[in-house]
């Protein structure tokens, strides 16, 4: 089964991406895996504003806190290599989620992340069911038929 398109996004490794030996630096793994996390959102159609604090307009009343990361990295990326970033997002649970992310090189897995997030309130900082937008999300990423905003 294809993915939704908003649920696989490309990158470009830069110099800026890489250490020393000239492959990608360790810490750039996840970051990308949320970088295309923030953009899949936004391609489904969810403002950054409406998920993520700190925009200009009024803040939401959920933060999703990430309460567990991990990366493998299966062999080396290099500056200039075309990468496609597959996400696979997963409901826990009401509150919670896990967003995997495969990161492909000519359609070898070259390295992979894992954010798990979990939905609180902003203010009592205890904990809360998703948000609707990203509820509705994890939904058409999980079922793949229903239609972006």
């Amino acid at each position: 089964m294809t993915s939704a398109p908003w649920l696989e996004l490309s990158r470009t490794v830069r110099f800026s991406d890489t250490d020393a030996a000239g492959v990608m630096h360790f810490q750039q793994l996840l970051g990308w895996c949320h970088q295309a996390w923030e953009e899949s959102l936004e391609r489904y159609g969810l403002t950054a504003g409406s998920v993520f604090p700190g925009g200009r307009r009024e803040q939401p009343s959920v933060a999703l806190p990430i309460v567990h990361c991990h990366a493998d990295y299966r062999a080396p990326v290099q500056v200039g290599d075309k990468l496609l970033i597959r996400l696979k997002p997963e409901r826990l649970d009401p509150s919670s989620f896990v967003v995997n992310s495969q990161v492909l090189l000519n359609e070898q897995l070259v390295a992979s992340g894992c954010l798990r997030h979990v939905a609180i309130d902003a203010n009592s900082r205890r904990r809360c069911a998703l948000p609707d937008g990203v509820d509705r999300w994890l939904e058409a990423s999980s079922l793949g038929r229903i239609q972006p905003l």
